[in-house]
């Protein structure tokens, strides 16, 4: 048995059971045992693989996008190129590569990374080392100007809370023990975050139905925006997820590329949701405006994706070219990522600006 299992079974048999917010927490990133914390988890060795190890088109595009929103501001002399969860960096890097078009750019912009794993940190300084970045334990200590910011695949991550429909309403579903094993039960009476559940998920919701909200989503994406009110900027999420009209169960675990039961060996397990994109929206301020949520595949398409791999196909061997076309295929098929994955747009102002941000096209 784990240190972590043990310590969360005698956290449980002392103080009761947990929320499943708070067992995330610490099966995630728990200081020594949690999941972010102890190993790499990407790539075919790791538990998944997200887009930029895909295709460097991806990181590119993005790299593209952030050049565009940078030119719609002015071209501001002094600007952060932030992202949230960098992973081993290989985002940033494609998306540095691509930037190298634009000199004037580079200059005028400052690497930072907002990354609490050790692991990650060093593979991150390994591969951008040339743009000496700046590392941060939160948002809340990213520079006072312009911020650029990319989260891929971050919010997904971020813990949440589970809620059960019952005849006398809206239960927690809470993580305590059944024959000393980690096992689910529903609170016996209302708890503060069933607030956060939108009325029209209560409308649509039955008997036995899963719903799922998630504060420290909401809570991130308003102090992101308040820093873009404060000093202009833009951001880009990209996530698998939607806008929830009614409830669903999506919390899952996945271990070796697999699922797996979330309980199970914590610490050892990725654990994620969907994000629902209409609860940040709602948590956007005035003077913040969000475009869309669209398709990945859509958002791609708009950006040039098609263009792309064909200028790389162009000097490829055969084998290289098979390689490019099945790596854009799994990032636009909606039967891979191309229509699970969505994209929002976040940007300082309102709708009746004239002009929509790259890769939102009417």
């Amino acid at each position: 048995m784990s240190e972590l299992l043990q310590s969360l079974r005698r956290r449980i048999r002392t103080q009761g059971p947990l929320t499943i917010a708070d067992f995330m927490a610490e099966a995630l990133l728990n200081p020594q045992h949690g999941y972010y914390r102890r190993a790499d988890p990407f790539g075919r060795d790791g538990d998944f693989i997200t887009a930029p190890e895909i295709s460097q088109i991806f990181g590119e595009l993005i790299g593209f996008w952030v050049i565009e929103m940078w030119q719609v501001l002015g071209s501001p002399a002094q600007a952060s190129l932030v992202e949230l969860g960098p992973g081993r960096g290989t985002l940033m890097t494609d998306a540095l590569r691509a930037a190298k078009v634009v000199p004037e750019f580079l200059e005028a912009i400052s690497v930072h990374l907002v990354e609490t794993s050790p692991v990650l940190r060093k593979a991150q300084k390994n591969q951008l080392s040339d743009y000496s970045p700046t590392w941060h334990d939160s948002v809340a200590t990213l520079p006072d100007m312009p911020n650029f910011i990319i989260a891929n695949e971050f919010f997904d991550a971020l813990p949440i809370h589970q809620f059960r429909y019952t005849d006398v309403g809206w239960r927690e579903v809470l993580v305590g023990l059944g024959n000393e094993e980690l096992d689910l039960m529903i609170s016996p009476r209302e708890t503060p975050h069933v607030a956060l559940i939108d009325d029209v998920i209560t409308r649509n919701a039955k008997i036995g139905d899963v719903t799922e909200v998630c504060p420290a989503a909401i809570s991130l994406f308003e102090l992101l925006a308040s820093g873009i009110i404060k000093n202009g900027g833009a951001a880009l999420v990209i996530d698998y997820g939607s806008e929830f009209e009614e409830p669903k169960a999506t919390l899952q675990g996945f271990q070796g590329h697999q699922p797996k039961n979330f309980l199970d060996s914590p610490g050892e397990v990725d654990i994620s949701a969907h994000l629902d994109f209409s609860a940040l929206k709602r948590a956007a301020p005035p003077g913040i405006c969000s475009w869309g949520p669209i398709a990945q595949r859509d958002f791609l398409l708009s950006m040039g994706i098609e263009v792309r791999a064909s200028r790389l196909t162009e000097f490829a061997t055969d084998k290289e070219k098979v390689i490019i076309d099945s790596a854009c295929n799994r990032l636009l098929s909606p039967s891979e990522m191309g229509t699970l994955f969505k994209v929002l747009a976040v940007t300082f102002g309102d709708k009746e600006q004239p002009s929509l941000p790259p890769g939102f096209v009417k």
